[in-house]
């Protein structure tokens, strides 16, 4: 009998070829050929996985996302307090912002797929959606933080949350580069924690 081919999970290791080249060569590293050797495949495992260069980034932008999503909460069950709308912001925009030694990867990927992104509108449309549910996060965690009492209620969730995401993606930036430190970084968006708790955490 043929061997049977889990396709899902070639795709899956497809894109971590991508990732691991973009981390280490920037995106104009990535060729079908180039994957397929990282991926230990052969050329034509790539292109029955994906038709396409572009679609195979795609499929790799998506599958980041997915990542980033899957380590916030992994992050808050992790926590000893998840019920916590303070534990739950803070471990949300640790995972967000990219700052641990061990997001550096995806921080260089992700800050790949952003420039790409600017010429081409499927990536765009890809992030736009990672980023509005995001956003919705965000929103639904300041909202839990005021009915809890954790955050001030004169905030405005989704402008603070407009805010938050811009912070985070601002500091992924400047950490990669060196500007800031993983630590300064984190101490950035602890006082920013603070600064939406305000008089609500001094009840």
């Amino acid at each position: 009998m043929p061997k049977q081919v889990d396709y899902e999970d070639r795709r899956r290791r497809i894109a971590t070829a991508v990732r691991l080249l973009i981390a280490r060569s920037g995106m104009e590293s990535v060729s079908l050929r180039d994957v397929a050797a990282e991926a230990q495949v052969s050329m034509g495992a790539v292109q029955r996985c994906f038709r396409t260069k572009d679609e195979m980034l795609l499929f790799a932008l998506e599958d980041i996302s997915q990542r980033v999503g899957d380590r916030a909460k992994a992050r808050i069950e992790a926590s000893d307090t998840p019920q916590s709308a303070a534990t739950l912001l803070d471990r949300t925009l640790s995972a967000l912002a990219l700052v641990d030694a061990e997001d550096r990867t995806e921080a260089q990927v992700w800050g790949a797929f952003i420039a790409h992104a600017a010429v081409s509108d499927p990536l765009a449309a890809v992030l736009r959606e990672t980023y509005a549910k995001l956003h919705e996060l965000l929103v639904w965690l300041i909202g839990y933080g005021q009915d809890t009492g954790e955050l001030r209620p004169d905030l405005d969730p989704a402008t603070e949350a407009r805010t938050l995401l811009a912070l985070t993606d601002g500091l992924t930036s400047q950490v990669l580069v060196g500007h800031v430190t993983p630590d300064s970084a984190r101490a950035v968006l602890r006082r920013q924690a603070e600064r939406l708790a305000g008089t609500a955490r001094r009840r």
